[in-house]
């Protein structure tokens, strides 16, 4: 069983990795030091983790409501999460090797501006989920402990 805690607990350790990589970031030296990069390549981990499992274990449960609204939510958040998945894909094409655990930083303002970026789609992703996807889950379960 999932529970709300443990989701919310994912999503407080992917804002707080954020939140120090972001700062961590804004020096450019920083980016080549292999605390960073294993910092960095935990978040990557982290949230494609959390992605795979709302993916698996939320989604079906409101696909199956029955309900076109709920139906509707839960197809824009099977869309985001898509989209985030091909954003990740392809900056650690770009920017990472994950196996060597190291950032791959040539163009500083370029990484920056797409980091920077990247973080406020995952943050805005965790906001989202918890206003609309988590209140919908326990509406629709009618259960307010475990989310799947």
């Amino acid at each position: 069983m999932l529970t709300y805690e443990e989701l919310n607990k994912q999503n407080d350790h992917i804002t707080e990795l954020s939140n120090v990589l972001r700062l961590l970031l804004t020096d450019r030296f920083l980016c080549d030091s292999t605390v960073t990069a294993e910092l960095f390549c935990r978040f990557v981990d982290r949230v494609r983790d959390h992605l795979e499992i709302t993916d698996r274990k939320l989604y079906t449960q409101l696909l199956t409501s029955g309900d076109n609204h709920i139906t509707t939510v839960a197809n824009r958040f099977m869309g985001g999460s898509k989209e985030i998945k091909r954003i990740f894909a392809e900056f650690v094409k770009k920017w990472c090797d994950m196996k060597k655990q190291q950032l791959l930083v040539t163009d500083y303002d370029e990484f920056a501006r797409i980091t920077d970026e990247m973080f406020d789609m995952v943050l805005d992703r965790i906001q989202d989920e918890v206003e609309h996807l988590y209140p919908l889950l326990r509406k629709v379960r009618e259960d307010e402990k475990y989310a799947a």
